[in-house]
């Protein structure tokens, strides 16, 4: 157990235990459904946070990369086929997600928020297409947003 959920109820904990789940859909989420790129960049995010987030979250990312695959395809299967309802329902969960977070000690909270928004930019930009990635590097009104 993470030392820092013991105030948390099973629900709370095991909510953001699946946190870096539910953003790394979110961020791979486009209009064809979910980005295979998106898909393998958050896997493989999950299993690199184990040794490289900040130490006093380690303990955290061991805990999810251990079932971090067979979360993602049964959470992203739950909000198939991407619509917009299914679109509200992940972003209220995700609403969830930060209401828990706030009752983290206040160093923690700051830790995993920052490393759940790095960890989203990270899955976001690998879902992002070869031309918006290389050949369009900036925002583009219209085209990349």
């Amino acid at each position: 157990m993470v030392t820092q959920f013991r105030k948390l109820n099973e629900e709370d904990a095991a909510l953001l235990f699946l946190a870096p789940v539910l953003v790394s859909i979110l961020a791979s989420w486009g209009k064809g459904g979910l980005s295979a790129a998106g898909k393998a960049e958050a896997i493989q995010m999950a299993h690199l946070k184990t040794f490289t987030a900040d130490p006093q979250l380690l303990p955290y990312y061991k805990v999810v990369n251990n079932e971090f695959v067979e979360q993602f395809t049964f959470q992203s299967n739950k909000f198939r086929p991407f619509g917009e309802k299914q679109l509200k329902e992940l972003m209220s969960r995700i609403n969830d997600v930060n209401s828990t977070i706030a009752k983290l000690d206040p160093e923690y909270r700051q830790l995993l928020h920052k490393s759940l928004f790095s960890y989203a930019e990270h899955v976001k930009k690998a879902s992002r297409g070869l031309i918006e990635n290389f050949i369009f590097p900036i925002p583009i009104n219209g085209f990349t947003v």
